[in-house]
């Protein structure tokens, strides 16, 4: 717990300096959006497909908030599952190719075996803390690439396999 309380004062204490702002001469538009698209194959016919979509807004210059969500279908020869998550995130960019983000999930997963019938269900929070590099791709559309950690994972309760995941999408607004 005193490690999650130091990672979110040093957090807290780094986002501080965003607070201040120059204003443009001209007004613009301080809604962001974007998102992520994922599609995996493997054996025994697995499949997944992700979608991912994002809302933020740009409260400084440097600092942006909004809401995300995340849908997932999985499927194989030996089960399928769905799973749906939203949440809050932060990111705070620096140097414009860089940020720091923090993201809080609650996932709702519904899984079922096919050979059995066995149904799951669970629900699970996630706290991912990371950072990344952004691409410019034009005037105000980027690419990001990053890498975030799940600070609540645990490593024999979690539905997840890690605790991390890299993060690959797409913003406009920027």
């Amino acid at each position: 717990m005193k490690k999650l309380f130091t990672l979110c004062l040093i957090f807290i204490s780094f986002l501080s300096f965003s607070q201040i702002a120059m204003s443009p001469q001209t007004p613009a538009n301080r809604w962001t959006f974007g998102g992520g698209l994922g599609i995996g194959f493997g054996s025994d016919s697995y499949f997944n497909l992700q979608v991912s979509p994002r809302v933020g807004y740009k409260i400084t210059d440097q600092l942006e908030g909004g809401m995300i969500g995340n849908v997932s279908w999985q499927t194989s020869n030996f089960y399928k599952s769905t799973m749906f998550g939203v949440g809050p995130f932060m990111n705070y960019y620096f140097a414009r190719s860089f940020f720091l983000g923090a993201n809080l999930q609650q996932y709702f997963i519904n899984s079922e075996e096919k050979y059995n019938g066995y149904k799951f269900r669970t629900d699970e929070t996630a706290l991912y803390l990371g950072g990344g590099y952004m691409q410019p791709l034009g005037n105000n559309a980027f690419a990001q690439f990053g890498l975030m950690y799940n600070v609540l994972w645990k490593e024999r309760s979690s539905i997840f396999s890690t605790g991390f995941i890299p993060s690959v999408g797409f913003v406009v607004g920027l």
